[in-house]
């Protein structure tokens, strides 16, 4: 009896282990001879688009099959053209994943549009840094300080009513008496930048301190422009004299909504994935994400971009906290809609 059972269980074994061995082989060849495109929601020389191909040199070494990672452009309204292509049209295979900046993980809540999807549903991949967000404008500007905000008109570009861009200042405008005007339908952050060198605008807001260094690594260290304000969870450590907006409303219900401003920038630089990526294709991409960011190569040129090592989110965490940010009571949510889509 227990001859057989031990001729059995050898008989299973032998069976077994040709099985596992296939399906290690096919993770380990998932992405063999297939493209791994990372779509970039703004434009060229931008500081999303900076960070995307920076982590197109690394990632793919780090892939089941070692695939060639290719950064693809995809501009429009913020982000938002990239995030329904993801959550709608994009493949589920893995082979496509977006770069956003921070705006568009807030807008599915409060937008005002109807949606075919949940932004909870999106997979995310990590995020590369933890930032702050500030307004900042041209040396040339009447407008110096938070406080000159507070008592002229002061424009701001813009690009788009999802984006961070847009959504910043008239939230800034309701809530702490700034007069920002925002010139919308810039196409992306280098077309920002340009626009407040020309004098178009008089400044942006919605400047994220490692982007702003990727694409103009003159701007802050010679004074080029004069930052008002700061959104984020805490200041940055090299901004200790601008003022954090947090700390410039008062009341209980403001303060939150302000947190629910500044959360996304704890995952700045975001990466995300279509809603129904395969759980191991997920666990995949999430694994070499993290481990393209330790590459000492990569840090060494995070730093040369933006003057500070790279801070990256991992994609369970991030998952995490975008869940915890819809979690948002409805009052708040409501609030903040009507803010931002008034007319």
């Amino acid at each position: 009896m227990r001859h057989a059972a031990r001729v059995a269980g050898l008989a299973l074994l032998s069976l077994a282990t040709p099985l596992a061995g296939a399906c290690a082989q096919q993770a380990e060849g998932y992405f063999k001879g297939k493209q791994f495109n990372i779509m970039i929601g703004g434009t060229a020389g931008g500081g999303i688009d900076l960070g995307a191909r920076l982590l197109s040199r690394y990632i793919g070494k780090h892939l089941p099959g070692n695939p060639v990672a290719a950064p693809q452009l995809m501009p429009g309204a913020g982000g938002i053209r990239l995030l329904e292509h993801l959550a709608i049209a994009a493949p589920k295979d893995g082979t496509q994943i977006g770069a956003f900046a921070t705006g568009p993980l807030l807008e599915p809540m409060i937008g005002g549009r109807t949606l075919s999807y949940k932004m909870t549903d999106l997979v995310a991949i990590g995020a590369l840094e933890k930032d702050v967000s500030f307004c900042a404008t041209w040396h040339g500007s009447p407008v110096k300080t938070v406080q000159d905000a507070m008592k002229r008109e002061t424009t701001v570009a813009g690009t788009g009513a999802g984006s961070s861009t847009d959504i910043e200042p008239m939230v800034m405008n309701a809530l702490m008496g700034t007069k920002f005007k925002v010139i919308s339908g810039y196409v992306g952050t280098q077309e920002t930048v340009l626009a407040v060198e020309r004098g178009e605008v008089d400044g942006r807001c919605a400047f994220g301190w490692g982007s702003l260094n990727a694409s103009k690594p003159d701007w802050l260290p010679t004074k080029k422009v004069n930052v008002l304000v700061q959104i984020g969870l805490q200041k940055h450590p090299k901004l200790p004299d601008v003022p954090l907006a947090v700390d410039l409303v008062t009341s209980p219900e403001d303060k939150q909504m302000m947190q629910v401003l500044a959360t996304p920038l704890s995952l700045s630089r975001p990466y995300l994935a279509p809603p129904g990526l395969p759980a191991d294709v997920t666990a995949m991409i999430r694994k070499a994400f993290m481990e393209a960011m330790a590459e000492e190569g990569l840090k060494a040129e995070f730093r040369k971009m933006t003057g500070e090592d790279p801070e990256p989110t991992e994609g369970g965490e991030m998952q995490k906290l975008i869940a915890a940010m819809y979690d948002t009571p409805p009052h708040i949510a409501a609030r903040l809609t009507k803010i931002v889509n008034q007319k």
